[in-house]
């Protein structure tokens, strides 16, 4: 009866095409045109007079199908058959005739033709691209040995035994003395305090609040109290809160201020947008706000940023060094390194040291580094051992005041009486830090979180400490000369002293390299919980990179093609302002309270709107972009009428999930646009929500492309109705645009179109189940295998997870069980909280459900979705001949809303035979550091951030994971790779933020999974890794994906290009454009503010990565980083290419536009391009 039901509902299906076909044929008059309002009204009454009679007829057609498909089911005889196809071609002349089966036994597999065999068809697409043969002196890094340093950071973990000694004052230290006439006469001690105020923007208030109640305040107090002496000094280093001031000040203010740079008492130190996070942030968004901050400081100001100041990051990584280096930054400060590191690194006088990468083996990355030695930035901790004595010296703290000393001491004023004997009991905490360093200059930071906001308060310290310098300076048997300074000051100091230049090595200084995570203060309290607290507004910021990436190189291309043009109709200031509102927000985000999940839950809301506002803006921007770049007459471009392009998605609230744009399809073909942001063409999977799953697809030159409908689905079983998935692989050129058209066709016309086949276990299918056109059924959980041309996945019946992969290539199978893990906090006092991660125990696997699992299989796209516990788990292949196709996809949907002091992780454990747990995670995204798991250190120490990837390898295999967000990753076991995935915590751990972690969203992460056989043995005793080129282009269209632009069904329509491609030679596949950026006029010029200048930053990134592995499915080519920029672009007229800085304030060198140009491996290089 079931296979007579079906025949009934494909009958139904195809007059209800056949109909609207015939209404949408009379209402339309003229297919250039979707508007009714351009019908005369004459024919609108023949019209609906047609529509009238044709709905009769089509009501009375189906009645005699009910009738005729009932005797089929009694009878089947030919008669019937007949009767039935006669029907059916009466519908109408115009419309072809359904070709019925003539028997009752041919009818099942008619209507499986007209449904799909799924799976049971040949692959679309089968073999992947040829191997991209890479040479040149890129393929040197992997194989050189280690850089020459004093310091490797890895090693020193090894050999420290992480006891926790007593040390007496200095809690983490030792009783520090000093040789009593070290200092006198013409040996002086130069002591350089720097006033300061950390000012987060945003962590337990939002910005706004911040602003409006302290920092406006203080930087108020700044410019009174600093212009009151010219011996005074601060530094300022947030640009976010500073240019947000200077908006507010007065034109005299302003010149105040100026004079204030000018002369040396106000230093801009890092001059970012935000002091960023180091462990979470990806290294272009790190950059991006860099720029935004240093360009602000630089046309504002006209300054020049030389010190970095980075006091609160939880951990540095040595990307930070090499960006401050490559920005034109001589020095840097950082504070937050594990206490037993620092307390090496004091007791061997290293805490100041130059940084070097791991790659360099010339030194021209060497940063100048200084470390403070103590428990915190505040005062207390910043004068020297004793934070008793150091309290005694913040007068902000004298009563009455809003502050205290927790010593019981509290500050009191310097007079006549007591300032000799105040000025040689903070002299000897000075002495007694100074024996920490190798130089006879001292830094001590004179701050701390939004200090100096009350005016009594920036008296209090300013007058106090002068009437101590006073003292000891005119006492020569001190030693000593002390003044206000700010953080070059100090350096300068230095180097005046070492008889070097600026920047350069003194002669006496270590060479370190490495990174400084985890990052702990006291005990065993590791902040390694950070990494993953609030997943889902990490996803949220790589999506925004993401999308303001993709519109900067577009509004680029756009503005620069709308000049030559001659055209004024592209709508350049509006979409400038919006790209400029969303550059800022991605740099706020990047804060160290911000990306890191550590500020109060409206704070976080504040950060995901600002988030959602950008991210909502760049496809505005994106959507403008290529709808002018793709018109053939660009003269037909109106702004701000109805879009002629629909977004790809649409987000209602920040913390939603996106609801995909649908495509309502009709006979006549609708223009959907693929934009590739990268400077590589790519060719890969793709997938558009449609109404109708009979569609048939063509690329712009007319060629009919193989695709494969999918459903979407409500619930396990339960579809949507009248809402499908169309997969199909594109071919987009680099930075350009490609257009293909999708039309609905007729059931019986489908050529090139397959149906998912599915199978679902541990669930039973009602009868009333509507799948057409979709065959499903059900099947016992057995063990099963999803493929596509290069892989096999290998599944669990029981579980629906992951067990293993075979690489068809070699046919080699690879272990990989996947597990999700949970874990609980410690019971004794000191809890996980939104920094730290204090689990009790290793994860153990998640149990007490019976996951439904569900298979779809086609000849494009295969997948199983497991709903299980907390976790709606998805793998899925592609058939694509791109990069897409030699990697297992992987998603999550995760909801731990429901649970109580829960973390939830990911093991892949694989056969891979990792010496000592070694693991190598990248920085930032931007390099790739050697862990070891240590047995001596607790498992909350072995965690370490995922920015981008992680892998592990041994002498034949690499196994790698591909993030498209920042979590926490590890390696416990060897062969195991464990993803943190979410944390809900209910307590606050003592840290500031004063509250637990309970706003938990329903969040999705993505990876990307890859084993690659390399072609000889892996080198020994490397500290850095370096992925292999694959690895870099999957990671690049993993989290840069194709942007799609559906045509807007309701817009007049207009001719369109099939491409747009404005690349005249593609980058190699190891040089990444990093980013296409239009700059800013001055940002208080109200007038000129979002004029684009015609001048644009040109960022490129030569990745380096390991030539020991074959690299398939790229369309791009290696040449060795070689780039000729005169021939980069076509139609982009450039008069002049200048190398500049990382931020794009200082000029190097112009630059030859027609020479070929060689980048070296791992570096960044800046250019600015003044366009005609």
């Amino acid at each position: 009866m079931k296979k007579y039901v079906a025949v009934w509902g494909g009958m139904f299906f195809i007059v209800a095409s056949v109909s609207l076909y015939l209404m949408m044929e009379a209402v339309s008059t003229n297919t250039s045109s979707r508007s009714p309002d351009m019908l005369q009204s004459h024919e609108v009454d023949t019209k609906i007079q047609r529509i009238k009679a044709q709905i009769q007829r089509n009501q009375d057609t189906i009645k005699d199908i009910k009738n005729l498909v009932g005797q089929l089911s009694k009878d089947g005889d030919k008669e019937t058959l007949q009767k039935l196809q006669k029907v059916l071609s009466e519908v109408d002349t115009d419309v072809k005739a359904v070709n019925l089966p003539k028997t009752k036994e041919a009818a099942k597999g008619w209507l499986q033709g007209l449904i799909g065999g799924g799976s049971e068809k040949e692959p679309v697409y089968q073999k992947p691209r040829g191997e991209v043969t890479v040479s040149g002196e890129v393929c040197k890094l992997a194989e050189a040995p280690n850089v020459d340093s004093d310091v490797k950071t890895l090693r020193l973990m090894d050999m420290l035994s992480f006891d926790n000694p007593d040390g007496g004052v200095w809690k983490q230290g030792w009783p520090i003395t000093y040789p009593p006439n070290k200092w006198g006469g013409e040996k002086k001690l130069f002591v350089f305090v720097v006033p300061h105020s950390h000012n987060d923007p945003g962590w337990v208030k939002t910005f706004d609040d911040y602003y409006q109640g302290q920092v406006r305040q203080l930087l108020d107090n700044m410019v009174n109290k600093l212009e009151e002496d010219p011996r005074r000094k601060f530094i300022e280093t947030e640009m976010s809160f500073f240019s947000t001031w200077w908006h507010d000040i007065t034109q005299d203010k302003r010149k105040r201020v100026k004079r204030l740079v000018d002369n040396g008492q106000l230093e801009i130190t890092t001059g970012g947008w935000v002091m960023s996070d180091e462990a979470n942030a990806h290294y272009a968004a790190i950059v991006d706000q860099l720029i935004e901050g240093n360009q602000w400081a630089h046309n504002i100001l006209g300054v020049e940023p030389k010190s970095g100041w980075a006091i609160d990051p939880f951990g540095h990584s040595p990307t930070m060094a090499y960006l401050l280096k490559r920005a034109g930054l001589h020095n840097m400060l950082i504070q937050r390194v594990h206490y037993a590191v620092k307390k090496k690194l004091a007791k061997d006088k290293q805490l100041e040291f130059m940084w070097r990468q791991h790659w360099d083996r010339e030194g021209t990355t060497d940063m100048m580094c200084h470390m403070m030695p103590f428990y915190s930035y505040d005062v207390p901790h910043t004068c020297g051992p004793d934070p008793k004595i150091c309290c005694q010296f913040d007068f902000a703290r004298m009563s009455p005041s809003r502050y205290n000393c927790p010593w019981k001491v509290a500050p009191t004023a310097i007079t006549s009486h007591n300032v000799a004997e105040r000025a040689k009991t903070l002299l000897d905490q000075y002495r007694k830090k100074s024996e920490l360093y190798r130089t006879d200059v001292l830094l001590i930071p004179l701050g701390d979180d939004f200090r100096y906001d009350k005016e009594d308060e920036c008296e209090r310290q300013f007058s106090n400490y002068q009437k101590l310098f006073d003292y000891m300076n005119s006492s020569p048997e001190l030693g000593v000369q002390c003044q206000f300074g700010t953080l070059s000051d100090y350096f300068n100091k230095v180097y005046e002293l070492s008889e070097v230049e600026q920047g350069t090595r003194p002669e006496d200084f270590p060479v370190l390299a490495g990174d400084f995570f985890t990052y702990s203060d006291r005990d065993d309290h590791y902040w390694s919980g950070y990494y993953t607290s609030r997943p889902f507004y990490k996803s949220l910021d790589r999506l925004m990179e993401y999308h303001v990436r993709a519109a900067e190189v577009i509004f680029t291309l756009a503005l620069s093609y709308s000049r030559q043009a001659s055209v004024t109709n592209f709508p350049q200031e509006k979409l400038m302002e919006k790209l400029v509102g969303a550059r800022r927000n991605l740099g706020l985000y990047q804060h160290h309270d911000g990306i890191t999940g550590t500020a109060k839950d409206f704070v976080v809301v504040d950060y995901g709107e600002r988030m959602l506002k950008g991210v909502m803006d760049c496809k505005s921007i994106i959507v403008e972009a290529a709808s002018f770049l793709m018109l053939e007459n660009k003269n037909d471009y109106k702004y701000p009428k109805e879009p002629l392009f629909n977004m790809d998605e649409d987000r209602k609230y920040h913390d939603s999930l996106p609801e995909r744009t649908v495509l309502d399809v009709t006979e006549v073909s609708s223009s959907v646009l693929f934009y590739n942001p990268l400077g590589h063409e790519r060719e890969q999977m793709v997938v558009v929500y449609v109404t109708s799953p009979f569609i048939e697809v063509q690329s712009a030159d007319g060629t009919t492309v193989q695709a494969q409908v999918d459903p979407v689905w409500e619930s396990p079983t339960v579809m949507v109705p009248k809402k499908f998935k169309i997969w199909f692989v594109v071919r987009v050129p680099a930075l350009g645009i490609a257009r293909y058209t999708l039309r609905k066709i007729q059931p019986e016309a489908l050529k090139s179109i397959s149906f998912a086949s599915i199978v679902v276990m541990n669930v039973v299918i009602t009868e009333h189940t509507e799948t057409y056109p979709f065959i499903m059924k059900m099947e016992k959980p057995e063990d099963f295998v999803l493929e596509n041309s290069n892989l096999k996945a290998h599944i669990r019946g029981k579980t629906g997870f992951l067990q293993s992969v075979t690489t068809k290539h070699d046919n080699k199978k690879h272990e990989a069980e996947v597990t999700f893990l949970k874990y609980g906090t410690r019971g004794s006092k000191e809890k996980s909280g939104a920094y730290l991660f204090m689990p009790d125990g290793h994860g153990k696997p998640l149990d007490g459900v019976i996951p439904v699992i569900r298979i779809m299989r086609g000849p494009a796209v295969s997948e199983v979705t497991v709903y299980t516990r907390n976790v709606q788990h998805t793998l899925r292949l592609y058939n694509s001949p791109g990069t897409d196709g030699m990697v297992v996809d992987m998603s999550n949907l995760v909801d731990v809303r429901k649970e109580m002091n829960f973390e939830l992780a990911m093991s892949i454990a694989t056969d891979v035979e990792n010496t000592d747990r070694e693991f190598y995670t990248d920085l930032n995204g931007f390099q790739m550091l050697k862990h070891k798991t240590f047995d001596k250190l607790p498992l909350q120490a072995n965690v370490y951030p995922m920015p981008a990837m992680a892998y592990i390898e041994d002498e034949t295999t690499r196994f790698s994971v591909l993030s498209a967000q920042s979590l926490g990753v590890a390696c416990h076991f060897k062969g195991d790779i464990v993803v943190m995935l979410d944390r809900r915590l209910n307590q606050d751990d003592n840290r500031g933020l004063g509250q637990g972690v309970r706003d938990n969203k329903v969040t999705p992460n993505r990876f990307h999974l890859l084993f690659e056989s390399r072609k000889s043995p892996k080198p020994k005793d490397k500290m850095i890794g370096y992925p292999s080129l694959q690895a870099h282009v999957s990671y690049l269209h993993l989290t840069h994906p194709l942007f799609t632009a559906p045509e807007n069904m309701d817009a007049l329509t207009h001719r369109y290009l099939p491409t747009f491609s404005p690349v005249d030679e593609p980058l190699p596949c190891e040089v990444h454009l990093l980013n296409l950026r239009t700059l800013q006029n001055r940002d208080d010029d109200l007038t000129m503010r979002y004029k684009p200048r015609k001048e644009a930053g040109l960022l490129l990134h030569s990745l380096g990565h390991d030539c020991n592995f074959a690299n398939k499915g790229l369309l791009c080519h290696s040449n060795g980083g070689k780039v000729v920029l005169g021939k980069l672009f076509q139609q982009v007229t450039l008069d002049k290419v200048t190398e500049t800085t990382l931020t794009l304030i200082k000029e190097k060198e112009e630059i030859d536009k027609a020479a070929s140009i060689e980048l070296k491996p791992m570096e960044i290089y800046t250019y600015k391009l003044s366009i005609q």
